[in-house]
């Protein structure tokens, strides 16, 4: 028969015990839950940007496709517009490019946010001596 039951000391301490394996349980399911929500907000983000970044590309392409810089400026030459009218289509063709820039770095920061939610680690450059070889 086991009369540990009695032995209040060690039935505090098995319980003590317990308690803590709980609290231990606990916080690595919520550490693993913040995990997984964090990966999926980088994935989502990332989604959108490379949505974003297509769209902007196709944006780009049918710019580059009318023309619009160069026909102003045979335009300008030919007396029919104004310089100005070459200035707006420069800077509309100008535009697009910087916005498809500016979304393909959103792009790449996103999929770094996704390696890092999974863990990942950004390599540091290893420093090289300034000492030659002899």
């Amino acid at each position: 028969m086991d009369w540990s039951f009695l032995d209040v000391g060690r039935v505090r301490a098995r319980i003590a015990a317990a308690e803590a394996d709980a609290d231990e349980k606990a916080r690595y399911e919520q550490t693993v839950l913040r995990a997984l929500e964090e990966t999926e907000n980088a994935l989502v983000r990332y989604q959108h940007a490379r949505a974003e970044t297509a769209h902007l590309q196709h944006a780009a392409e049918a710019e580059a496709g009318n023309h619009g810089a160069d026909l102003a400026c045979l335009r300008f030459e030919g007396g029919l517009v104004d310089f100005l009218d070459v200035v707006d289509a420069e800077r509309a063709r100008l535009n697009a490019q910087d916005q498809l820039a500016q979304s393909q770095v959103r792009t790449a920061s996103e999929l770094v946010s996704v390696y890092r939610a999974l863990g990942g680690r950004l390599a540091r450059p290893v420093a090289r001596s300034s000492r030659g070889c002899g």
